[in-house]
């Protein structure tokens, strides 16, 4: 049963005031029924279950160009909101100087008695902190608790369109003022904010990076290159007085000031020999990133003389993504950047399906319905033998619903892919009323109906569908495609057993720079799509491991409740999660290599790229070759009688109601 809250302003504190840190459900005011969203979608394109996951897509943002508003407060007030921003556990996750942003950017308002400050079944796009009055929380029309002043709600709207779950209301007027008050942040403020972010600190680390004279000789274009390695960059405070580094020591580290002051100094038989004062811009320590002996030791001490704040740069992190200096050097950084700017080629159709129509087809039954449409087996008139699986869109959903870009993108996509492990698109069509995806039928049924009845894999059939996945990823990111919904309900087994990947609406092309839309499951979405940062194929990486640990156990490691606590689990990390004791030692540092919170420092995204996934310890007895040979037994095949056996698939009722015509003509390209 899913909570109704209201939360009504009162005069008097409530003997069951709970404080912002005891508050659990006041972060957690919002829920997602994905299937009715005007801007987050259930994933329609798969063989779908009633019981399978959504997933969930939000509208693209866009960088404004206007200032991000500041609104004038008082310094009891930014205390208050920053406090109840660090507070609540998503949004504490945030830097210091995002959230000082954010704090600026709020605005206020005054509540009325009687009057909702949100209405249960609303969509909503606000994150609001509470400045006065108490506030009661409902379920239904039952009181649960109260709270006050401080505390940050609303949250998961910043993230994409939901619909509000509970209402919050002024109820009775309080002692001095008849009104509440609230702080309020939009949406489109909050991404702004973020993406802006993550601009100025590129420029910052650019700006910083191109005095060093260790990184002058870099290949063109030198700025792409300045880009990776100021994704290595992190930021580190030393008070004053800190000792930063101590002479004698190993050296692996890089330092930029970015703020204060420092002495250097050197040890002698005489005492302490000050040799210089280093100030903002100015840097240290940087044989760490050339020095190949890895036995670079500190010839001088360096010390804080004020509050410091420099960029550093880890020497193995630096060497994992990039390489040495000179590997940096001798590689064509300019073909991987032509590469990645190239625009998809979308494969002819073939010849043998080029001339049919769509009344050529006779359905044979349903394998999958969906929020959007359904998909039918269907056999030639022709040849009874031949099967496909036919998935057809109600046009008129796809636009109210405003999903024609992810159709068309999902289209252009499956028409580029090639590979054995990814289910093939034959050809489309399009009427009035629907738009058609003639694709290769997988009678074996999706994994997740096959991993609910064994409960689990075992290590060989999870390595052998692992594997049939790192083949279709490794396919997809060498044409700078990124898929975003990896899960069990998306792998579908032919009748040999292999693994094809399907549903390809929340896949896109991206090129050198990241792309900022929320898309995924939410038990499978990456740190960083939470945190707004800004992502690319390193969160594919990311719902390998989830998968993995998926197929081994059972169920995904962060899993809560809701999709708030499932992703304030994620954002935890999978050392406070833990993996059981019955996978084994290989497996567990698999997975937990895949987890990284941080991109740079996941399996597969570093400079061997995928590679690194092939070569890990836990499949260090799996055959390759033979599997993109397509010689490779599969540990599981499928029982299929015939090409119209559907005995894997759920039973579905037919479609008798017919969807209203749409001839905008968005779907030119079908």
């Amino acid at each position: 049963m899913q909570k109704i809250i209201c939360i009504n302003i009162k005069s008097k504190l409530s003997k069951e005031y709970a404080t912002a840190g005891d508050f659990d459900d006041v972060h957690n005011l919002l829920v997602v029924n994905s299937k009715d969203l005007s801007d987050s979608s259930v994933s329609s394109c798969s063989y779908e279950k009633s019981n399978h996951r959504g997933g969930i897509i939000g509208k693209t943002p866009s960088l404004q160009s206007e200032p991000i508003p500041i609104y004038h407060k008082d310094e009891r007030s930014q205390q208050q909101i920053k406090k109840a921003i660090i507070e609540n556990e998503f949004l504490g996750n945030l830097e210091e100087s995002q959230i000082n942003t954010i704090v600026s950017a709020m605005y206020p308002k005054l509540i009325k008695p009687n009057t909702l400050v949100i209405q249960e079944g609303d969509i909503g796009s606000h994150l609001y902190v509470s400045a006065v009055g108490e506030f009661d929380i409902y379920r239904g029309t039952n009181f649960q608790r109260s709270f006050g002043p401080g505390v940050a709600f609303g949250e998961l709207a910043l993230l994409y369109n939901t619909k509000r779950l509970r209402s919050i209301s002024v109820s009775k007027p309080f002692t001095v003022r008849r009104e509440g008050k609230v702080w309020i942040l939009d949406r489109s403020i909050f991404s702004t904010i973020m993406m802006r972010s993550v601009q100025n600190k590129l420029e910052d680390n650019l700006r910083f990076l191109k005095r060093v004279s260790v990184l002058q000789k870099l290949p063109e274009p030198k700025e792409h290159v300045l880009s990776k390695i100021s994704d290595l960059i992190k930021i580190e405070f030393y008070p004053a007085g800190a000792q930063i580094v101590r002479q004698g020591e190993k050296g692996n580290k890089f330092y930029i000031i970015s703020g204060g002051t420092v002495r250097v100094t050197k040890d002698t038989d005489f005492g302490e020999e000050e040799l210089v004062v280093l100030c903002k811009g100015q840097y240290f320590g940087e044989k760490a990133l050339y020095d190949d002996s890895g036995e670079n030791r500190r010839h001088a001490n360096v010390i804080a003389l004020d509050p410091v704040e420099c960029l550093t740069l880890d020497r193995t992190s630096f060497l994992n993504y990039l390489g040495s200096l000179e590997e940096i050097r001798n590689k064509d950084w300019l073909s991987e950047l032509n590469k990645q700017k190239r625009t998809l080629t979308p494969k002819r159709w073939k010849t043998e399906y080029e001339k049919l129509t769509l009344s050529d087809f006779q359905i044979r039954g349903t394998l999958g319905v969906g929020g959007f449409g359904r998909v039918d087996l269907v056999t030639l008139h022709s040849d009874a033998k031949k099967s496909f699986a036919l998935k057809k869109l109600k046009k008129k959903v796809m636009v109210d619903l405003q999903q024609q870009e992810h159709v068309l993108n999902e289209k252009r996509i499956m028409q580029a892919c090639e590979s054995p492990f990814i289910c093939k698109l034959y050809k489309t069509y399009k009427d009035n009323k629907f738009v058609y995806f003639l694709m290769e039928v997988c009678l074996g049924g999706d994994v997740w109906t096959t991993l609910q009845r064994r409960r689990r894999f075992d290590d060989e059939t999870s390595q052998f569908m692992i594997a049939c996945v790192v083949e279709a990823l490794d396919h997809l990111h060498s044409m700078n495609i990124i898929y975003r919904d990896l899960k069990p309900e998306n792998l579908m087994l032919d009748n040999r057993g292999y693994v094809k990947l399907i549903d390809f609406g929340f896949s896109k092309r991206i090129g050198p720079s990241k792309t900022w839309t929320f898309a995924g499951t939410p038990e499978y979405v990456a740190p960083e799509i939470i945190l707004n940062k800004g992502h690319d194929r390193a969160v594919d990486y990311w719902a390998l491991g989830i998968l993995t640990h998926e197929l081994l156990i059972g169920r995904p490691p962060f899993r809560g409740p809701d999709h708030m606590t499932t992703y304030n689990k994620i954002l935890k990390g999978i050392e406070v999660a833990g993996i059981p004791n019955n996978v084994n030692k290989s497996a567990n540092f698999f997975i937990k290599k895949l987890l990284r919170s941080s991109p740079l420092e996941r399996l597969g995204y570093q400079r061997n790229g995928i590679q690194d996934i092939r070569d890990h310890k836990w499949f260090s007895n799996f055959n390759w070759t033979a599997l993109q040979r397509l010689t490779l037994p599969a540990p599981i095949v499928p029982t299929i009688r015939s090409s119209t056996d559907t005995r894997n698939f759920e039973r579905y009722p037919p479609d008798k109601e017919l969807p209203p015509d749409e001839n905008s003509n968005w779907d030119i390209e079908f």
